[in-house]
């Protein structure tokens, strides 16, 4: 079967709370694995017969370099994500390519380095009137690092938000903040090989004094995902494959909803590259990952 390569980096490793438990059924299945950091350069990735990304989630403070690993070891094994995903899943820019294909997504406005901070945000907040809050990340973030939410008058100080991200060279990613967040919080769903495993309920991160809460075990509970959330959740993944051409689905991801003020689920965001699992809030959910990875690894 080979030997599986699961990637991290030792910033992240501590708080990936699905390593412990995906090693554990990976040893039930019979499936070799070795926990690598992508920060190492001493590391012989040809020795693997395949690699899983798993949290190597300092990649967002250094995303140049962290392609360039990518492109390194696939040269040399087999990455279970390729690499068209990896690039692509790693820029929120892909709410437009998800939405291109009928999936509900929360309204948004991408905002390119070398524009004008202050009028981007005046002309977003012009064509949502109605928004009272509005949220403002980079497109290339994670665990989030750089998410501010923001009431409406103080867009002078979105603005300067705005400035920062794009002299880090980054593109801006700005949303109407959805009211149901704060009384229902979002439902992040998780699927393995294409099929629903599970699903957990996200207490709000950001909150209005401008705080932002480390999304940590304690702000997370299991939860059954209804059938609408399934359906929306299930055709983000599809347009995902659709778009980029995958021949088969994806080995692992994570789709995030939230209800609009019509109370229909859209997508808030996916992790499909190196995504946090929840793996602790479903029985069996490590096993079932862990089986579906050796499946992969015979074929």
């Amino acid at each position: 079967m080979g030997t599986l390569a699961l990637v991290t980096d030792a910033t992240s490793l501590p708080i990936d709370y699905d390593m412990p438990p995906l090693l554990e059924a990976c040893q039930t299945v019979g499936l070799a694995t070795e926990v690598c950091s992508w920060e190492d350069p001493a590391t012989d990735w040809s020795r693997f017969d395949a690699v899983l990304f798993r949290s190597p989630w300092t990649w967002a403070e250094r995303l140049p370099e962290f392609l360039a690993f990518c492109e390194r070891i696939a040269a040399v094994t087999h990455l279970i994500t390729p690499m068209s995903l990896v690039r692509w899943a790693l820029d929120k820019r892909y709410l437009a390519d998800i939405a291109a294909h009928g999936v509900p997504v929360i309204p948004h406005k991408i905002v390119a380095p070398g524009a004008d901070p202050l009028r981007a945000v005046q002309e977003f907040l012009a064509a949502h009137p109605r928004a009272e809050e509005f949220v403002i990340k980079p497109t290339d973030g994670c665990y989030s690092k750089d998410v501010q939410r923001y009431a409406r008058p103080l867009e002078a100080a979105a603005a300067q938000h705005v400035a920062r991200l794009l002299g880090n060279g980054s593109h801006v990613l700005m949303q109407p903040y959805v009211a149901s967040v704060d009384r229902d919080g979002e439902i992040d769903l998780t699927y393995f090989d294409g099929v629903y495993s599970h699903a957990i309920h996200k207490s709000a991160m950001l909150m209005r004094d401008g705080t932002v809460k480390v999304p940590t075990l304690e702000y997370r509970k299991a939860r059954v995902a209804d059938e609408d959330e399934r359906a929306v959740a299930s055709a983000a993944l599809a347009a995902s494959a659709s778009h980029l051409g995958l021949e088969r689905p994806l080995i692992c991801g994570r789709v995030d909803l939230v209800r609009g003020d019509d109370g229909k689920p859209m997508v808030l965001e996916m992790e499909l590259c190196e995504p946090s699992l929840n793996l602790t809030f479903s029985e069996d959910s490590a096993l079932r990952l862990a089986q579906a990875l050796a499946e992969r690894l015979k074929s």
